[in-house]
């Protein structure tokens, strides 16, 4: 599992390393793992061109002592100092005596550059870029220089993944000791670039304060039958959606719960001969819910329409997890929900989390993290926020975000969320924790997408026709 930290835990591990280690070798397990990289990025060090952005924190140091290294492998090194007189004194002494200069001409260096460090600010900067280093930013652009950031991108924010003015774009990003929220978070994400890990020896705490799932971590939580199961061990979902106006939404969410494991699905609603046609497999029933028989869960929402408040109703008083999406979530209440002692999902995307938080989409956009972890406060509930990196998190605040690393930008196309509303039901009825069942039908939905895709447009129904190859992928790596 890729685990990130926030500011206050890293400086706090850093504090207790440094205790133990001679003056300054902190740094310089930094600096050596920070010009590794660069020389990996250029291929060919001597005789490149180097310019180093240089703040006033820790970061413009490790850049520095980095840009020495660099140098004393034959690259031509130039320093631009964003503060000079706090500029990190040893590393700038380190620079000089392996041959780098400060730069006479900034612009002229960085418009000839072959790789730029951004060592401008450090994890705990706040806010965007001021002034004068948007400006040096802005000549970067267009050139063929190679933006590599000091452990994230300067003017993003590390613990939130926030970017509230002015910040760098990176092409790779070099972080030490642990992933950040923010690296792993939108829109900050979006500035990193391919994020490279380097260690240097921290002792963190076992919970972090997110985490994204990799392939061994979601196989060992996929359930798989034994020689004693059946349908109702595998799970049975019901599935409330669909309406006259929108009967493939009832389609798209049977096929999703189907391909995603579950022994059986009962449906309920208007969308009974589309949902036979399409899956005979399917145990249909035109409601109430309570009257369609035993399920393992619920999943109510899809293309339901205002008529279908009634069912919603009386899915939300059922004592098994229950899963609300779409049109569901606009007619769901608080109160009723934070009473419920089974569990319950909701799955958002940042319009519908908008509606029900009653601030505006952008907001949402914005600070995804702060939002679903409100969401999650004020309903009581799991909440996955649908988006190009899908966060989840549970109703308690110490929890972990998730985040969801899989996905294409093909995945954003009509009925997708059906599809993913489905599976994560089967995983509900499955036994599977709500965080969980979440986290691991986002991970397969992204996955599918990128199976049915292959870098060209996709349909929600191939996205749920690759489930069982997502799956199969999943599971291979036990074997290894």
């Amino acid at each position: 599992m890729r685990t990130a930290y926030c500011v206050e835990t890293v400086r706090a591990a850093e504090r207790e390393l440094m205790a133990r280690l001679p003056e300054g070798a902190l740094m310089q397990r930094a600096a050596a793992g920070l010009a590794a990289v660069c020389a990996d990025v250029l291929g060919r060090v001597t005789g490149a061109r180097i310019v180093l952005l240089v703040g006033s924190g820790d970061n413009g140091g490790d850049a520095l002592y980095a840009g020495a290294r660099l140098a004393r492998r034959g690259a031509g090194v130039r320093a631009v100092l964003l503060a000079p007189d706090r500029a990190h004194s040893a590393g700038l002494a380190a620079l000089r005596a392996a041959g780098g200069r400060v730069a006479e001409d900034p612009y002229g260096a960085l418009r000839a550059a072959d790789l730029v460090l951004d060592g401008i600010t450090g994890i705990g900067g706040h806010g965007g870029l001021r002034p004068d280093a948007v400006e040096l930013v802005r000549a970067t652009l267009g050139t063929d220089a190679v933006m590599v950031a000091v452990d994230l991108p300067s003017g993003v924010e590390a613990d939130t993944g926030e970017v509230r003015g002015e910040a760098v774009r990176a092409d790779v990003t070099v972080t030490f000791g642990t992933y950040k929220p923010g690296l792993l978070i939108d829109p900050a994400r979006d500035y990193a670039g391919a994020v490279r890990l380097v260690e240097i020896g921290l002792e963190l705490p076992p919970t972090a304060d997110a985490e994204a799932l990799q392939y061994r971590d979601v196989a060992g939580l996929l359930p798989v039958p034994d020689a004693e199961s059946d349908k109702y061990r595998r799970g049975v979902v019901g599935v409330v959606a669909g309406s006259a106006r929108y009967p493939g939404a009832a389609v798209l969410a049977v096929a999703g719960a189907l391909r995603g494991g579950a022994g059986a699905v009962r449906y309920v609603g208007p969308a009974a001969d589309a949902v036979i046609a399409r899956f005979p497999e399917t145990l249909v029933h035109q409601g109430p819910p309570g009257k369609a028989g035993r399920v393992q869960s619920w999943v109510v929402g899809p293309g339901l329409g205002d008529s279908g408040r009634d069912f919603l109703d009386e899915v939300i008083a059922e004592d098994v997890p229950v899963l609300v999406d779409a049109d569901g979530l606009r007619l769901l209440d608080a109160a009723r929900v934070r009473s419920r002692t089974a569990p319950t999902l909701l799955t958002p995307h940042a319009g519908e989390a908008a509606a029900l938080l009653g601030v505006a989409r952008e907001q949402v956009e914005a600070a995804r993290l702060a939002s679903v972890r409100a969401l999650a406060e004020k309903y009581g509930a799991t909440v996955l926020l649908k988006g190009s990196t899908t966060l989840v998190v549970g109703p308690h605040p110490e929890s972990p975000v998730r985040v969801n690393p899989t996905g294409t930008p093909w995945l954003a196309t009509a009925g997708s969320g059906d599809v993913l509303s489905g599976l994560a039901g089967a995983l509900l009825a499955a036994g599977l924790e709500p965080l969980d069942a979440a986290s691991v039908a986002a991970y397969l939905h992204g996955l599918a997408a990128r199976h049915a895709s292959r870098g060209a447009p996709v349909i929600a129904s191939e996205v749920a026709a690759a489930l069982p190859a997502a799956w199969r992928d999943i599971r291979d790596v036990l074997r290894d």
